[in-house]
């Protein structure tokens, strides 16, 4: 059973990565509501404009993977950005970014990189702040029961599920922080090898981002 509502349909650009997952997924509604167009690739971009009428086009936040094809999707479909539907509401989400928002309808919540389809979110230090992204998360904690159809990766059947699991996972990586300070650890490098040791060396760069934002938090 297809955890995507009747009326969404998912597109997602060939660009995946270890920060991106499977690819950045474009989400299309059947009002012509785009939320995050994706990369500045044509054949992604075509496969939007063939969805249907595009009217109007949202973002969840300004990263590259998200808004690069906003421009030329504009000038493919004559689309407005920013203009919110009424059956659909923004939620400020701020946290993974300070311009992190959700788009919030009866069937799901459209959740950007603040909650993944797989694995947890970075904090994007200097933009990022831990304080901001529990507080985020608290929020996306009431929506029971409705699906989270992320930024990347699978849809998940319970964004307040979600929302719980990664509030206790990003709480549980303060204690660790904590933990490694006490033991010595004077550098966010040195907080990275004694917290992110298990982590893939291609993704260390993502966890100082996260490191910093939470001695950023923790001070």
């Amino acid at each position: 059973m297809s955890l995507v509502p009747e009326g969404v349909l998912l597109i997602r650009a060939d660009n995946p990565g270890y920060m991106t997952l499977e690819g950045t997924n474009t989400w299309v509604l059947s009002d012509g509501t785009v939320i995050d167009p994706g990369p500045d690739d044509p054949i992604h971009l075509e496969a939007i404009a063939r969805a249907g009428q595009i009217k109007r086009i949202l973002v969840t936040h300004g990263h590259p993977d998200h808004v690069e094809g906003v421009d030329r999707l504009v000038k493919m479909t004559g689309a407005v950005v920013g203009e919110v539907p009424s059956y659909l509401r923004e939620v400020k989400t701020p946290g993974h970014t300070a311009d992190s928002v959700c788009f919030v309808s009866d069937s799901a919540v459209f959740t950007g990189d603040t909650i993944l389809g797989r694995g947890s979110s970075v904090v994007a230090w200097p933009d990022g702040n831990v304080g901001d992204y529990l507080k985020s998360l608290e929020t996306l904690m009431t929506f029971q029961g409705v699906p989270a159809l992320p930024g990347h990766g699978p849809a998940l059947p319970d964004c307040a599920q979600a929302a719980r699991w990664l509030h206790g996972h990003r709480l549980e990586r303060l204690e660790q922080v904590k933990a490694a300070l006490a033991q010595g650890a004077k550098t966010p490098q040195e907080v990275v090898d004694m917290v992110y040791a298990d982590v893939d060396p291609a993704l260390k760069w993502a966890a100082e981002w996260s490191v910093r934002a939470q001695l950023d938090y923790l001070t």
